[in-house]
């Protein structure tokens, strides 16, 4: 059974690259470096059998294997102990080599009971050919080498461990859950927070696992630790808000909601349970209910300092903006059919100030702003009005307010001199010379020297640039009038 929070939908504008950047990571180091194990592990095994050490060592890993089940109670064992009788009975050397070699709880256990299980010739054999084999292909194993082994533990390993996978659906599996997790938990904390969020559980699910399991030389391998730690995350941050959730049983698969946190004793749960009664699995579910544990632990702890979610997170996904914008912008529409003009421009403002990229709701209020031509509420929309347009580029639009305005507005509330600059200018950009013109005795009647014989200078030049003589030689007449004043 599978159980995965499906509550946010990605948002491929803002990509979560600290999370691609982690799952591209397990990839190349499963393709470059992970790639090697099999010929080290086939150099090995020739090595192995041409000095016929499975000869020695067959026997002793029957009577290993015995040992830890009867003596130490793995009955989960009884099954490899079968299939081990079952290869050496049907004579299948190279599959058994790779049994035997690839257990290194069991070369350990050789070296510390040689003198008990071999003759002296025997032993000076054996150490001649199996430790060299050991040391310079087994060892370098990528899960001997970067994986979590309980008896040989190190800082390096708790990360590295992280980045291994033992096949292709475990990585395929890992990377695919990384990904439905990754990108809300990292849209919550920030990619760098995320990735030390990350590395953490991952490194706290392996010290739990290589708790369980201490002195053993069992490797671990796998990124499902730190993603079992972004699952605790994901849930701690929604808390006890109802969320969506997919889960998959066998073959049926279908969709729910329940409070968060409702999940995480189950998933822990779960976990433990599997950890004592379906151990033979080779999963590593405790360490899945460590990073559960952990990453909850993270948020709970630190949700108000280190780790506080960004505004950004509890922002509605888009298409409920939409919705949201929609039903608002229809009851503001709707008190202007009613003729409430004054609920209307409230309900309008309250849109402006949430969703200043809407331009309409900002024409909204500048048209019921007009409805008083004499208030300065029409004077400010106005500006702000021509102000927006201009930053979008939209000189027509802004040529019109003015003009409108003029007509209107200016008699009661003129406009500042710097209003009819940007004006001034947006004319001449889209060529409406004529509109700049009329502009420009507005300009002169503000009173403002320095820009109105900037504006003269430049429509002296652009009627110049058109051979329009009798136009430019006006305006540097007017020029050399303003200089003498």
């Amino acid at each position: 059974m599978l159980i995965i929070p499906v509550e946010r939908a990605v948002d491929w504008r803002r990509p979560p690259w600290m999370t691609l950047g982690i799952m591209l990571t397990c990839l190349l180091v499963f393709l470059f470096y992970q790639s090697g194990d099999r010929h080290r592990m086939g150099s090995a095994i020739e090595q192995y059998l041409d000095a016929d050490l499975d000869q020695l060592e067959a026997p002793a890993y029957e009577t290993y294997l015995e040992r830890r089940i009867r003596l130490e109670g793995e009955t989960g064992l009884t099954s490899r102990l079968g299939s081990v009788r079952d290869l050496i009975a049907q004579d299948r050397r190279v599959v058994l080599a790779q049994v035997l070699l690839s257990d290194a709880g069991f070369y350990h256990y050789l070296l510390d009971n040689q003198s008990v299980i071999w003759s002296t010739e025997q032993r000076t054999y054996w150490a001649e050919h199996r430790i060299p084999i050991q040391a310079e292909y087994v060892s370098h194993l990528s899960a001997m080498a970067a994986g979590v082994v309980p008896a040989d533990l190190s800082l390096a390993d708790l990360i590295s461990y992280q980045f291994l996978h033992g096949g292709w659906m475990h990585i395929i599996g890992n990377l695919l859950v990384l990904f439905m997790l990754g990108f809300t938990v990292e849209r919550a904390l920030g990619p760098v927070k995320f990735l030390l969020a990350y590395l953490l559980c991952g490194a706290v699910s392996g010290l739990v696992w290589a708790g369980f399991n201490w002195g053993q030389y069992l490797p671990l391998v796998g990124a499902s630790g730190g993603i079992a730690g972004l699952m605790g995350m994901y849930v701690a941050l929604f808390g006890r808000q109802r969320i969506r959730f997919f889960y998959f049983l066998g073959v049926y698969f279908d969709y729910f909601r329940a409070p968060a946190l409702a999940l995480l004793p189950v998933w822990i749960g779960k976990e433990i349970y599997d950890h004592f009664f379906a151990s033979a699995t080779g999963v590593a579910y405790i360490a899945h209910a460590g990073g559960l544990a952990v990453g909850a632990g993270l948020v709970w702890l630190l949700g108000r300092s280190w780790l506080q979610p960004r505004e950004t997170f509890y922002e509605p996904e888009e298409d409920e903006q939409e919705e949201r914008f929609r039903s608002a912008y229809g009851q503001a529409m709707g008190r202007i059919s009613a003729l409430d003009f004054e609920q209307a421009r409230l309900q309008f403002e309250a849109l402006w100030q949430r969703h200043p990229e809407r331009i309409v709701l900002l024409e909204h209020l500048y048209q019921l702003a007009k409805l008083r031509p004499d208030s300065e509420a029409y004077r400010d929309r106005a500006r702000e009005l021509m102000q927006a347009t201009q930053a979008r580029h939209q000189p027509e639009r802004m040529l019109a307010v003015w003009q409108e305005y003029q007509g209107k507005g200016q008699p009661h509330h003129p406009l500042a001199a710097e209003d009819h600059n940007r004006v001034f200018f947006a004319g001449l950009r889209s060529g409406d010379l004529k509109t700049a013109e009329r502009v420009f005795e507005r300009l002169r009647a503000a009173g403002d020297l320095s820009l109105v014989e900037e504006a003269c200078r430049l429509l002296a030049a652009e009627f110049e640039k058109r051979q329009m003589t009798p136009k430019a030689r006006h305006y540097r007449d007017l020029l050399g009038q303003l200089g003498q004043a």
